[in-house]
Order: C-alpha cells, then sequence, then structure tokens
C-alpha cells in the first residue's frame, strides 16, 4: 500500500498524514486509494477516540488533486467514472468516519485539498494558509457529493461564487464563510489541533459518536422527530456512560468513561 498516506496512532489519537512533500501533496488515484483503509484502521484501534488528517506538518495541507494523472484517469468517461468512484468512496470513508476527524491546514488547501478538509468534522487553518475550488479553470465540475459538503458548510450563496469565480482566497475569507473553525499560528497547527482533538476525547465517546450519527442523518435527510432519531436519544439514559457522568457529576470526581 501506498506510503504517500500514512498512519500514526498515538492513543488516544490517530494521526493520517499526507506525506508527498515534493508535490506539494497533490492527491494521486493511489493516494485517495489509500485513505479508506487508513481510516478503517483508526475506527478499528480500540483506544483512539479521534482522527487528525494533516499534510506532515511541512507547510502544505494538499495543493489539489495530481492534474499529470488527467490524461489517464480521464480518458474516456467509464475512466472519469471510476476515478470518481474512488475519490468519493475516500470522502465517504472521512465523512461517515464513526470516529470524529479533525482536518489541520497549512499552507495550500486548493481543490481536492478543499474536499478532503469539507469532509472532516472539523477545521483548524493557519492564518496564512491559502484556498481555493478550481474546477472552472480546468473546464471542470465539481463532483456532486462535494458541492453538496460545500454548500451544506458555507451555504449555496457563497459556494456558487467559490465555484463559479475558482479564485484563491485567505484563511480569515474561510473562517468568516464558515469553511474553517479556527486560526492559529503556523506553528501552533498541531498543538492546536492535538489539544482540541484530546478535549474531544475526554468526553464521553458514546455522546460523541451518537450525536454524530444523528447530525449525519439531518444532512440525508432525517427528521428530528424519526423514530432513529428518537431511538438515539431514548438510547442515552441507557448507555453505561450516562450513570458514570451522572455519578461523577454528584461526586466531584473525573469521570472514567465506560465506553472506549
Amino acid at each position: 500500500m501506498t506510503e504517500k498516506i500514512r498512519i500514526e496512532c498515538t492513543p488516544p489519537l490517530a494521526e493520517i498524514i499526507l506525506d508527498a512533500p515534493q508535490r506539494r501533496n497533490a492527491l494521486s488515484q493511489d493516494m485517495w486509494a489509500a485513505l479508506p483503509a487508513r481510516i478503517a484502521e483508526a475506527n478499528a484501534h480500540p483506544d483512539v477516540k479521534v482522527i487528525l488528517l494533516h499534510g506532515g506538518g511541512g507547510g502544505v495541507f494538499a495543493a489539489g488533486a495530481d492534474i499529470s494523472e488527467f490524461p489517464v484517469i480521464y480518458a474516456t468517461p467509464e475512466a472519469a467514472r471510476e476515478s470518481g468512484r474512488i475519490i468519493e468512496q475516500a470522502l465517504s470513508a472521512i465523512e461517515a468516519s464513526a470516529k470524529p476527524v479533525i482536518a489541520a491546514i497549512e499552507g495550500a488547501c486548493i481543490g481536492g485539498g478543499v474536499s478532503l478538509a469539507v469532509a472532516a468534522d472539523l477545521r483548524i487553518s493557519t492564518a496564512t494558509a491559502s484556498f481555493g475550488i478550481t474546477p472552472a479553470r480546468l473546464g471542470l465540475v465539481y463532483p456532486p457529493a462535494d458541492i453538496l459538503r460545500l454548500v451544506r458548510l458555507v451555504g449555496p450563496g457563497t459556494a456558487k461564487r467559490l465555484l463559479f469565480t475558482g479564485r484563491i482566497f485567505s484563511s480569515a475569507e474561510a473562517h468568516g464563510m464558515g469553511l474553517v473553525d479556527e486560526i492559529t499560528e503556523a506553528a501552533g497547527i498541531l498543538p492546536t489541533a492535538r489539544a482540541l482533538a484530546l478535549e474531544i476525547a475526554a468526553q464521553s465517546q458514546w455522546s460523541v459518536r451518537a450525536t454524530k450519527q444523528m447530525m449525519l442523518g439531518f444532512e440525508a435527510g432525517m427528521s428530528p422527530g424519526s423514530p432513529e432519531a428518537l431511538k438515539l436519544f431514548v438510547e442515552g439514559f441507557a448507555n453505561p456512560d450516562f450513570a458514570e457522568g451522572v455519578s461523577a457529576f454528584l461526586g466531584k470526581r473525573k469521570p472514567e468513561w465506560r465506553v472506549k
């Protein structure tokens, strides 16, 4: 399996690292194809609670797709369909991950890099990061699921402006439109992201994962009054973390969560 994307597990965190610095982490087909297995590995690790996705601290997140592959992977409609399937499989793995995924963004986050970031649950960037969604510069259309994720995050008007113009924009603009949740200095990007991950890891993981499951359901059209949503809510009172959380609160002590 490619080592252009590697995983380092240091519980309670797993870090999935884009590691093609000579190409500014441009996303090749083998990198996309490797992502689902990396996400699955992090989810399968019994002691990992949060997944961090980043570019290795080398000053770039992902400078887009590997355009040198385009003449092959988009040579025919069939090839384009297969390429799109591989990419969407990777992004769906991030989005559907039971364990939360945080994207730590520095430097260039362009095209496919934005797709990766938007599929994550939370996004932290450096003050000097730059963003762009540039299919209009190449005569392409952004993939359907990517457009939907972008619209959900920033709204249809902003999504249209970004896609229609293909312009490069700053981290401050990304923060203002809701594409980025937090901005930090370059030297602090990984410490800041790890601190947030550890804060999440310290909470009830039953609660964190059930909340993510419910929000994904809402995005897919589930109503708040649906049996699925109500089941998740009611099951919260029966899960072992609830009893421990109440006991710890009343005893003024740190909880020892039961759900791993």
